[in-house]
């Protein structure tokens, strides 16, 4: 089990875990998980971390099929800029590896921003916590263990 996947388990939210044997050799965790599993890649979202100006960091949780809109983020935080976390801060933050930073379960409780896109869906899936385990779950259950919420954060490719 996954801090994650614990943390499903003690709030009893109603989801659903999907496994699938990751290739190292994979481009895009997100869209491995979207081919391996025949999923909507609008309904599977990837977890990144950000850093403020201030060194603060930051979850952005948005479609695989798109990409993190830095400044829109940067706006939803209310904060001048944001850039990419580094992949040790992002690490150590989260208590995951990269590939398999799961927006629950995490060490510190960092701002999370999920993605608007995830208004209109029923469920999202997002890592659970290791690279080739995804979990399902609503998005208001993913906002209310997160502490998060919606913001226009996501672009197309």
């Amino acid at each position: 089990m996954t801090p994650a996947i614990n943390l499903l388990k003690r709030e009893n939210i109603l989801h659903h875990v999907r496994s699938y044997a990751h290739d190292a050799a994979a481009a895009s965790y997100g869209s491995e998980a979207v081919e391996e599993l025949g999923l909507d890649p609008a309904q599977v979202f990837k977890t990144l971390l950000a850093s403020t100006e201030t060194g603060e960091l930051l979850v952005a949780i948005v479609p695989v099929a798109g990409q993190l809109d830095l400044k829109a983020l940067a706006d939803a935080a209310g904060c001048r800029r944001c850039a990419m976390a580094p992949t040790d801060a992002a690490q150590r933050a989260t208590g995951y590896l990269v590939g398999g930073i799961s927006p629950l379960g995490q060490k510190k409780r960092l701002r999370s921003f999920l993605d608007a896109s995830a208004q209109a869906l029923a469920t999202v899936h997002v890592s659970a916590g290791r690279r080739g385990l995804e979990v399902e779950l609503a998005p208001a259950d993913l906002l209310r263990l997160t502490a998060g919420r919606y913001a226009p954060i996501g672009k197309a490719r």
